[in-house]
């Protein structure tokens, strides 16, 4: 399909500054407006059109690693951790560097968000100093340190001097001078700092980013996808794998229902991007072990609402958009968020319903343990006989995963 590289990234762009927001405290659109100003020095520093999509691209995932990182410390440190120290850690800067292999970009940008944390005198993390630095890694930190230590989208001529002076301060430090002479420059247009603002930052993003579409094959597609599921299952510890073994089992029920190849891996991208909208829901809800409040349980309704808004505007998308925004409705009308009923419901809704719901139940919970098939049986067939979800769907389920699990022991 011819795939919009510009759609993607928005999408993506909307659902990582969730993360930023729940893990580091950083204010709204924060990777719009990294992306931004780091679009408009590179444009003053004569990138081509090429190098200008990448930057913005880069600018938007630069902090992708930030999730895994989380995560980790969580598992060898313990819950306690300052997890807002992660930003000030090396390791999710290999991490987002090895995330983002995958990523169609249009040049040469490897080791760039390696090194978005490089100081230009050297006293960063891997101790590169001044040009040794990739050009695009010293123009992501520029704006990244400025973007974080300033609240842009409230900017006015009195924290404008602030930054200014800030940046200053810091030339031939941390900054380089080339760098913070362009921002000057760029820094002298009031449209520039009224483009930070919240109202404005994904319409002038929008505007100023070269417009590129690829010809990619949906294999390649749900490589890059499988990328944001682990992402999107680092949040919490206890979705570790979801997505991953979700588009797995996805994988092997169209194999039994003989879907051609291309339905196939629209099915696993739907999967794997399904709980895109999660990011959405901060990580005290998401890793509570007591039964949540209404308030809260309303908040984790909102995830697939979040899903569509995130998947809808990328062309080609359509049926994926659907799959995976659909995975908490059900037939009689009380699913959510939308209330969908089973005449609104296809096919693949409906499978990729029933196998998140399995799924859930054989993964381990802050409040439970992991259920075994026939466990987790019961509740399906349960839910099949009222209604809830698809009678066929479920006993297919059951004959597929008892087959797969008494083959996995006998062998």
């Amino acid at each position: 399909m011819l795939f919009n590289l510009n759609e993607f990234l928005i999408a993506v762009s909307f659902t990582l500054d969730f993360v930023e927001m729940d893990i580091l405290g950083v204010t709204t659109n924060h990777g719009k407006r990294t992306a931004y100003t780091s679009l408009k020095i590179s444009k003053e520093l004569g990138l081509s059109s090429e190098g200008l999509y990448d930057i913005v691209a880069l600018a938007i995932l630069h902090d992708n690693g930030v999730s895994e990182k989380s995560l980790h410390d969580r598992f060898l440190i313990g819950e306690f951790i300052d997890v807002k120290s992660i930003e000030r850690k090396k390791e999710h800067c290999t991490i987002g560097e090895e995330n983002v292999r995958q990523y169609p970009f249009l040049t040469d940008v490897r080791n760039a968000i390696k090194y978005h944390h490089e100081e230009y005198n050297g006293t960063g993390y891997f101790n590169l100093k001044g040009d040794e630095i990739p050009l695009l890694s010293q123009i992501i930190h520029m704006v990244d340190v400025m973007e974080t230590n300033f609240d842009l989208q409230n900017n006015n001529s009195d924290m404008q001097i602030e930054v200014m002076k800030f940046i200053n301060q810091q030339k031939n430090k941390m900054f380089a001078p080339k760098i913070v002479t362009v921002f000057s420059n760029i820094a002298e247009s009031k449209e520039f700092w009224l483009n930070l603002n919240n109202d404005y930052i994904e319409k002038a993003l929008e505007d100023n980013t070269p417009k590129y579409s690829v010809e990619l094959g949906f294999d390649k597609i749900g490589k890059i996808t499988g990328v944001f599921s682990r992402i999107i299952d680092s949040k919490s510890k206890f979705t570790q794998r979801h997505s991953k073994d979700l588009s797995d089992k996805v994988a092997i029920m169209a194999n039994f229902y003989c879907m051609g190849h291309d339905e196939k891996m629209k099915l696993i991208i739907a999967a794997n991007l399904h709980d895109i909208g999660k990011l959405y829901v901060p990580n005290s809800i998401l890793d509570s072990p007591s039964k949540l409040a209404s308030e809260e349980f309303d908040i984790i309704k909102k995830h697939p609402y979040f899903t569509r808004i995130a998947l809808q505007e990328i062309k080609g998308f359509e049926d994926i958009t659907e799959w995976a925004s659909n995975h908490h409705e059900k037939l009689n009308g009380q699913g959510y968020p939308f209330g969908k009923t089973g005449k609104e419901l296809d096919f693949n809704s409906r499978l990729l319903t029933c196998l998140d719901i399995y799924e859930a139940l054989t993964e381990e919970r802050p409040y439970r343990i992991a259920l075994e098939h026939e466990a987790a049986m019961e509740i399906l067939n349960k839910m099949k006989d009222n209604g809830f979800i698809d009678v066929r769907i479920t006993e297919d389920i059951n004959h597929v995963f008892s087959s797969a699990i008494k083959e996995l022991v006998l062998n």
